[in-house]
């Protein structure tokens, strides 16, 4: 079947191509690269002129495999990049690993040779790594915001669906980088052009870095009583040090009794086992993610002993602390 002719969006431009270099990383998450090059091939298309090409680059130029399976052909090894290239980094699962010594030591140099550098999903890590992040905003996937927290404390790291902070960009994965190449379209060629490339991705909500990367709490526990809203969003900024249920009542207004029943009503626990499934979520997520010891991570998520720690753990995922960082460790050592 043949498309269809589309009417060419004028650029008035005569720079030459702007080249994307694509680092994909061990395990790297298809969707943020997919979204970020196919924005730019399309942008190529709706103009009807080469505007950005790009090369797919990585760790021994030859293939690597994405955490879907699918395996890509590399165009370059981790090299000598020209000066204007604009160098994005793309980041899956176990992102650690895939950040080597080779890697970090090559991105400093191209850092330090003036290239911009970006970090897609969770290779804001490996940007962050590099030293390349201090002192500036940045982002990451929400599911690894607390092992980057207690990793990088000079980075400013925000819950934005992207960030723009000088030469430095940084996403929080998916679409979010649909949202920050529309972005640079429409800074490099204008609105018009920007506007063309989301309609034909059928991208009707184009979103700045303004916008965050989480539904609200109501949206996501599917909840919409303000009071409770606001508790949970206080016991969601405050796990290394947890409030007790009867201040948290305090703070909103109504007595720990009342606070109990919307607990039981809405959520069918009481605020105590709430808070403390949030503390414990955070505690696998930094206990996979992190080298942090067992005792830090427990301390980071409000626990006063590494024995209650692991009693609390084990009663909840019905595994040690240990063994949970053991099995997780075994499962990518296969």
């Amino acid at each position: 079947m043949t498309q269809p002719e589309t009417a060419k969006i004028s650029t008035a431009t005569s720079k030459a191509p702007r080249r994307y270099v694509f680092v994909l990383m061990d395990n790297f998450t298809l969707l943020c690269f997919s979204a970020a090059v196919e924005s730019l091939r399309i942008a190529n298309r709706m103009a009807g002129e080469t505007l950005y090409d790009w090369v797919l680059a990585g760790e021994g130029g030859t293939t690597v495999s994405c955490s879907a399976g699918a395996e890509f052909k590399l165009d370059i090894d981790l090299a000598e990049l020209r000066r204007d290239d604009i160098l994005l980094m793309c980041g899956g699962i176990n992102v650690q690993a895939a950040t080597t010594k080779k890697m970090l030591n090559w991105l400093r140099r191209e850092a330090r040779r003036g290239l911009k550098v970006g970090g897609l999903c969770t290779a804001a890590y490996t940007v962050a790594k590099a030293g390349l992040l201090d002192g500036k905003r940045a982002t990451i996937h929400w599911e690894n915001q607390d092992s980057f927290l207690e990793e990088f404390e000079d980075v400013e790291l925000t819950k934005s669906v992207f960030v723009v902070d000088g030469n430095r960009m940084t996403t929080a994965g998916g679409t979010s980088s649909i949202d920050l190449m529309l972005k640079i379209i429409a800074d490099d060629h204008g609105e018009k052009l920007a506007n063309a490339v989301a309609d034909q991705l059928i991208y009707s909500s184009i979103r700045t870095d303004q916008d965050t990367q989480r539904l609200s709490v109501p949206t996501r526990i599917g909840v919409r009583h303000p009071k409770l809203s606001q508790v949970i969003q206080m016991m969601e900024s405050n796990i290394e040090e947890p409030i007790s249920p009867s201040i948290l009542a305090k703070d909103v207004g109504m007595s720990t009794r009342q606070l109990e029943r919307l607990f039981r009503r809405y959520l069918n626990r009481s605020p105590k086992r709430y808070y403390m499934e949030l503390r414990l979520q955070k505690a696998r997520n930094l206990l996979m993610q992190t080298d942090m010891t067992v005792i830090n991570v427990a301390l980071a998520c409000g626990f006063a002993s590494p024995s209650h720690f692991s009693k609390c753990y084990r009663a909840h995922y019905n595994t040690t602390p240990y063994r949970e960082r053991g099995a997780h460790s075994a499962r990518l050592s296969v």
